[in-house]
């Protein structure tokens, strides 16, 4: 019986970790990081002020409709232009995608 038990679990954990990352990513603390870190130079929503920038995608929104999501965890993994290194972490980067997601 404990065995049972041992591999019913094992199999629901196993499950559990091979999903893909997205569906365990926080949209809600990804709007979050977004207000924090990226409204200073973005549009996060269209109630947002304008963007501060001319270079990279003016709003989130615009990211959405035209990156998919490699290419979104590529350019957050691996910023380039004027746009800060923020460090973010794995999670991080999966909560901003999982936000910007919402927006398409």
């Amino acid at each position: 019986m404990q065995f049972r038990t041992v591999a019913v679990f094992s199999i629901f954990a196993v499950g559990w970790l091979v999903q893909p990352q997205p569906l365990r990513a926080d949209a809600a603390n990804g709007e979050r990081l977004a207000r924090q870190w990226c409204a200073n130079c973005h549009v996060i929503d269209p109630s947002g002020p304008s963007a501060t920038l001319p270079q990279g995608p003016p709003s989130f929104r615009i990211a959405a409709g035209h990156l998919n999501l490699g290419e979104l965890r590529a350019f957050l993994t691996h910023p380039h232009g004027q746009m800060p290194d923020l460090a973010l972490t794995r999670s991080e980067i999966d909560d901003l995608i999982a936000y910007i997601e919402t927006l398409r």
